[in-house]
């Protein structure tokens, strides 16, 4: 295994600087022996700074400076980018962001916005300038049970806006995986998980926002008020606006049945679960895999009725087997080549680990599952998480996908001993200017389909070149088949022309040029 421990002369040399700021503890060109894609920009050099952080204190917004503070915002969930804010500050309101972006365009001072931190390459890291803590804008406004909407801050994270909800048997629509994620960061970038199939994206369950224009504007927006700015933040990136107050659609909250079906081969199962989202005959469905050997398609349900029509008329359709009839299979392969002994025993450990954390009984009744949240965001990124979240995904459509998700678990392979990948359909919502420049692929109709690659990395310490070739692998497979990425941001911006072509991102940079003059809004995310 070629692995590596991180360099300690990496974490060391210090990029030169313009100012007497602290130098960045990460140099810029750190990653060697790699090709290039984007790794840390350089940080911005300080000018003007003073003044911008008198003028908002002159206006009673709290900057924090001390070093302490700062270093706390060095990174984020993926681990590989490092950067340093000049300042801190947590926001409290739209006024007091309205107030900051004015100052900061007036300054030329770049203000970076971060939420939940589960940004993987750095799209959240600040790199100088202020670091805008969301966090603080975290209440539930209000539940309208009448008409199935609720209006909530968006530092908000998911977990805690399903807890409110639920106190009058509500749910939302879809949600990342992991709900410590915020929720208008969630809106800027797509939102996808088991319920994507049927109900799409979470940025396609919001009604209405409220957002802080780059220029300070505060401007309500929807599809029928201000629907180019609606269109604009939604998937955006973070780059036309901040997103401090959503209304989303939100449905009965109800328990639900969970069924398993297991594959040892990759490429039946993928094909079965697009069956399963072409032909709307699960309420929740997708792929959970332990290497490519056991691979596991989830399929779940809302209702009795649902359920049975299922067993009726799709349960013969899938090739998926049963627990028992999968055992006796993995048995009989591993009988006949016992070289593997160690491959049966890892994948055994993990099957007894899992099975009481996927059935927890505090959360079952009567057979179903009362809380999904907790039982798919808890357990999921307990056994296929870490402390480093290396998750490089395509986003793909229908015809590309089974190719697409073969290619990159071969690369899988190539790098990891362990590792996982987690597969699902995204139901859109038409051919809307939101999925432009997004996670969804411009070939798609009807539904796009993503995949995660996850290694699993345990107490091994990879080098950060190691874990960066091995994303790039992943990216590349995208260049080569036109598809898309849920991340394009942050340290893998190289991609985004090879993606896309000139022509619409010729064509976001000039909007993004026109609403945010000075370019400080997340500046080195996409622009």
């Amino acid at each position: 295994m070629n692995t590596t421990n991180v360099s300690s002369q990496a974490l060391s040399t210090e990029a030169p600087t313009q100012t007497a700021m602290p130098a960045d503890h990460v140099h810029p060109d750190s990653l060697k022996g790699i090709s290039r894609r984007q790794t840390n920009p350089a940080r911005w050099n300080g000018e003007g700074w003073d003044v911008f952080v008198g003028a908002l204190r002159a206006k009673n917004v709290e900057v924090r400076e001390k070093k302490q503070t700062c270093r706390v915002y060095a990174t984020d969930s993926g681990g590989l980018a490092y950067g340093m804010p000049h300042g801190v500050t947590l926001a409290v309101s739209a006024e007091q962001i309205s107030t900051i972006l004015k100052e900061a365009q007036t300054h030329r001072v770049p203000v970076t916005v971060k939420g939940g931190g589960l940004t993987t390459e750095g799209e959240s890291v600040a790199f100088g300038g202020l670091q805008l803590d969301m966090r603080g804008m975290n209440r539930v406004i209000s539940v309208d049970g009448k008409n199935m909407t609720v209006r909530t801050q968006a530092g908000i994270h998911w977990h805690t806006l399903a807890e409110v909800l639920r106190r009058d048997g509500l749910d939302y629509l879809s949600a990342p995986l992991n709900l410590t994620a915020s929720v208008g960061g969630t809106l800027a970038v797509g939102g996808i998980d088991i319920n994507s199939p049927r109900l799409g994206c979470s940025a396609d369950q919001a009604v209405s926002l409220q957002v802080v224009t780059p220029t300070g504007e505060i401007r309500e927006c929807s599809e029928s008020v201000d629907p180019e700015l609606f269109e604009r933040v939604l998937l955006g990136y973070g780059q036309f606006g901040v997103i401090t107050e959503a209304v989303m659609r939100v449905r009965k909250f109800t328990p639900i049945t969970m069924h398993y079906f297991y594959y040892g081969s990759l490429r039946d199962a993928l094909e079965d679960l697009q069956l399963l989202v072409r032909e709307d005959a699960a309420d929740y469905c997708g792929i959970l895999t332990i290497l490519d050997k056991a691979i596991n398609l989830l399929v779940a349900f809302d209702s009795d009725e649902r359920e049975r029509v299922f067993f009726e008329k799709w349960r013969n359709r899938i090739r998926g087997h049963g627990e028992p009839a999968f055992a006796l299979r993995m048995a009989r392969y591993y009988c006949l080549r016992p070289w593997r002994i160690g491959e049966a025993l890892y994948l055994l450990g993990r099957k007894r680990a899992l099975e009481p954390a996927f059935n927890p009984s505090q959360y079952m009744e009567n057979g179903k599952i009362v809380d999904r949240a907790v039982v798919f965001g808890n357990q999921v990124w307990k056994f296929w998480g870490g402390k480093q979240m290396v998750i490089p995904d395509l986003a793909v459509s229908a015809g590309k996908y089974v190719e697409a998700i073969e290619r990159g678990n071969a690369v899988c392979k190539k790098y990891f001993p362990r590792y996982t990948l987690y597969c699902t359909g995204i139901k859109l919502s038409g051919r809307r200017e939101r999925y432009e420049l997004s996670c969804i692929p411009p070939d798609a109709v009807d539904f796009a389909y993503g995949c995660e690659f996850e290694p699993i990395l345990g107490d091994t310490v990879y080098s950060r070149e190691y874990l960066q070739a091995f994303k790039n692998e992943i990216y590349d497979i995208g260049v080569d088949m036109k598809t898309s990425y849920y991340r394009f941001g942050g340290m893998m911006k190289g991609y985004v022309r090879r993606v896309f072509g000139d022509e619409p991102v010729d064509k976001h940079l000039a909007m993004k040029r026109a609403d945010d003059p000075a370019m400080i809004l997340n500046p080195d995310v996409i622009f």
